[in-house]
């Protein structure tokens, strides 16, 4: 026969592996989230600089054609 002591030791056990499992899988999603917006923000600015970068040519062109 399982005692008192033993039920709410292997209670709180099981209760700490799921609090850490589920803990884990949320860090795991925000690891994601954030690595997925690092990404998108660069992407964004590369594109933010490429159109500068197009501007400042056309203008060049532009100035030279005169």
């Amino acid at each position: 026969m399982v005692g008192q002591f033993e039920r709410q030791k292997d209670t709180v056990q099981v209760l700490t592996e799921t609090a850490a499992t589920h803990i884990g899988n949320i860090a795991t999603i925000i690891t994601g989230a954030v690595r997925d917006i690092a990404r998108e923000t660069g992407d964004f600015l590369t594109e933010v600089i490429e159109m500068r970068e197009a501007g400042r040519r056309a203008e060049a062109d532009h100035t030279s054609q005169e």
